[in-house]
């Protein structure tokens, strides 16, 4: 989480690759998105990612092995907008989630990951003007990846999302709570797959 002047930026994201390749590129898209903010004050998300997957490419460009690695990202700035609050977002692969009037909605982000890609084209800022008291949630795949159950498959982004559904108008720290133990129960004995982020804010 960033707050840059009255904005608050957020990102849930998840790099590819595993060891020390998957924690290099890590360290390289993280250090991206803290210079596409700070240095370059870009303040639209859409724009942002395009600046941090340009600065991605040209890092690994200069690196003597080529790294066909990047980063999903769901990415948000939260703003006041007159009696509402305003979220401006952009994702690569990862999606943002909203519940309002306890109906849960999506925007869907573009199907491209910020690093190389065979099409590139420029990411799409969505704007949204929210009643106060959303919940709105930025997530990676881990959660909905995770195998587990009678029949050892995976969790599924329809069971999360009835989940965070069900328990939205708890506390966020309850709604915490509520989505480790459905992990837990799930996983059983099983190894967890991938790491897990879910970044659930009432605006």
């Amino acid at each position: 989480m960033e707050v840059v002047e009255d904005t608050v930026v957020l990102a849930a994201a998840d790099c590819t690759g595993h060891g020390v390749p998957g924690a290099l590129v890590s360290v390289v898209c993280s250090n991206a998105l803290d210079r596409a903010v700070k240095e370059f004050k870009l303040k639209e998300p859409g724009k942002i990612l395009d600046k941090v997957r340009a600065l991605v490419v040209e890092t690994f460009e200069a690196s003597e092995n080529e790294v066909k690695d990047g980063m999903d990202i769901s990415l948000c700035c939260i703003s006041k907008k007159d009696k509402n609050v305003r979220v401006e977002w952009a994702g690569a692969c990862n999606p943002l989630w909203y519940i309002q009037e306890g109906e849960l909605k999506e925007l869907t982000p573009d199907k491209q990951p910020v690093g190389k890609s065979d099409k590139v084209k420029s990411f799409t800022t969505h704007t949204l003007d929210l009643n106060k008291g959303t919940m709105i949630y930025l997530i990676t795949d881990g959660y909905a990846d995770q195998f587990g159950g009678p029949q050892g498959k995976k969790f599924k982004h329809k069971n999360l999302k009835e989940i965070l559904k069900t328990n939205s108008t708890l506390p966020v720290n309850e709604q915490l709570q509520k989505l480790e133990i459905a992990f837990e129960s799930w996983k059983g004995n099983l190894e967890q797959v991938d790491d897990v982020s879910i970044i659930g804010v009432r605006v």
